[in-house]
């Protein structure tokens, strides 16, 4: 049997699996660095706000808006309060590029994604993590959103996610393909769940998503996203 005979649903992410996302937020953190510079170096503003992050996460979860947020409580801490009101509106001006990201496809996903649409052997949905209005509005600007028959946006990616998905499409793990960037957050809990993965690194890792590579007999690792097609011809 092919990997192709036994899936039914083929998920994707989003950031950095259909689009860029990471380098635009490097290069934001980049700015933050810059307009701080009164207050500290590169690397311990980059630090404090990483730990920032990871404090705010339980409150604001991913994406731009969380993001900015962080940044913002950044400026403020690095600066001791001294930050002046202009460059708290600049870090606000730095961060609103975030959400209105134009979200161009990577190569090889408009051609894999009309192939597997027009193909219709498969149910083809989003799913990925971050904040719901951000997220609807990249797909849209994407241009992929008529590849898609359903689109799903949650706070995290996590094993129990996984099985609210394969709920949500009736399907069961066995029958599920996720296909995404990150072996913290797309892979790992899916294959967890019983389900399969196809991971299609990206060259940017934010450090929270970064885990030790490994190797899994459902996990299949491809250079670009056009090979997924090859990857569901892979015998079982």
């Amino acid at each position: 049997m092919k990997l192709k005979e036994q899936i039914k649903v083929i998920a994707f992410d989003a950031d950095d699996t259909l689009w860029d996302n990471e380098p635009f937020f490097r290069q934001v953190e980049a700015e933050m660095c810059d307009i701080l510079a009164p207050y500290g170096d590169k690397a311990s503003i980059s630090s404090q706000l990483y730990e920032i992050e990871m404090n705010n996460m339980p409150d604001y979860g991913y994406g731009a808006v969380a993001f900015t947020m962080s940044l913002i409580e950044n400026a403020v801490k690095a600066s001791r309060g001294a930050v002046p009101a202009n460059d708290i509106g600049r870090i606000i001006e730095a961060g609103r590029k975030l959400v209105r990201l134009k979200a161009t496809p990577l190569a090889g996903v408009v051609e894999t994604l009309q192939t597997l649409h027009n193909a219709g052997n498969y149910k083809l949905v989003v799913f990925t993590k971050g904040e719901l209005l951000t997220q609807e509005n990249k797909l849209k600007r994407s241009g992929l959103l008529p590849f898609f028959d359903k689109v799903f946006i949650v706070c995290d990616k996590q094993e129990d996610d996984y099985r609210r998905l394969c709920r949500e499409v009736e399907v069961a793990p066995e029958h599920l393909l996720m296909v995404g960037n990150s072996l913290k957050s797309d892979i790992l809990p899916a294959l967890n769940v019983g389900a399969w993965a196809v991971h299609v690194p990206y060259e940017i890792m934010w450090q929270h998503e970064i885990i030790d590579a490994f190797v899994h007999p459902r996990m299949q690792q491809v250079a670009t996203f056009a090979e997924l097609l090859s990857a569901l011809e892979k015998e079982l």
